[in-house]
């Protein structure tokens, strides 16, 4: 009977030192924390993404506070997020949603495969190794590596073969960008409007292109042509758009014969 009583007394002594101790280390090395990171890190939008080029939320907060990141650096909580940090710092920041597209429509249907691949399913690996799947090296390879970056299950991979970005869930934090090894998912204004190319196909062969893929651009230059605002060129065989000239006229998209191109307002 002592001794357990014994035991349990010692026990609770042992204890006591031991939270004693851990009470004097927490004051002796106590960080105080700058109220100001603190405000700064309530605005962000959490998910830790990495858009901002910092590790994450923590670490752009106490950038932003130090001075060394813009307030309106944290692209996933857009300019909500940056209107609240501004009022947090006292200064008055601007900043533009954003959203991520897919210039490429190289559908499975369309995009003809080079054979069977038995390697590591994922994009950049297929790249690396056979220069990725399909016969057009420029289109998407569809193993999805933009859908497992997205922290808000923006992205899920469609029926066709392609990623099917969700423009209510996007956040334009650019994570799906940086791991496309084809470099396919551009961010853009979320309220932009105009012309925008489906296809990233920059080989000079021209007969081989549509025997590659049935969707892809033919630089053929109707649309260039056709645009009387002169707000489209072809740049190294891909439509570039002009968006300080385009004015959604529509010329070239009805006039593609390939339909590379399309109107943002009728893709988000």
């Amino acid at each position: 009977m002592w001794t357990i009583i014994f035991t349990v007394l010692i026990s609770f002594g042992i204890a006591l030192i031991l939270g004693l101790m851990l009470g004097i280390f927490q004051r002796v090395f106590f960080v105080p924390v700058d109220e100001k990171v603190a405000k700064i890190r309530a605005c962000l939008s959490g998910g830790n993404c990495g858009g901002c080029g910092f590790a994450g939320c923590d670490d752009f907060a106490k950038a932003v506070a130090e001075g060394r990141a813009e307030p309106n650096g944290c692209t996933a909580g857009g300019p909500s997020c940056a209107k609240a940090i501004g009022e947090v710092l006292g200064v008055t920041v601007e900043a533009q949603a954003k959203v991520s597209i897919l210039a490429c429509h190289g559908t499975k249907e369309c995009a003809k495969d080079r054979g069977t691949y038995n390697g590591l399913k994922s994009c950049a690996a297929a790249k690396i190794s056979i220069n990725g799947t399909k016969m057009c090296s420029f289109g998407c390879i569809g193993f999805g590596d933009c859908v497992k970056s997205c922290t808000f299950d923006a992205i899920k991979m469609g029926d066709n073969g392609l990623p099917v970005i969700d423009y209510k869930k996007c956040t334009g934090c650019s994570k799906c960008v940086s791991v496309c090894p084809n470099k396919l998912l551009n961010l853009i204004p979320a309220e932009s409007k105009g012309a925008f190319a489906l296809c990233s196909n920059r080989s000079t062969d021209k007969p081989s292109i549509i025997k590659k893929c049935k969707s892809g651009c033919i630089k053929c230059g109707k649309c260039e042509r056709s645009c009387t605002f002169g707000a489209l060129k072809l740049v190294n065989g891909v439509p570039v758009i002009d968006y300080t000239k385009c004015t959604s006229c529509g010329e070239c998209v009805t006039g593609c014969p390939t339909k590379v191109l399309v109107l943002l307002e009728n893709v988000k």
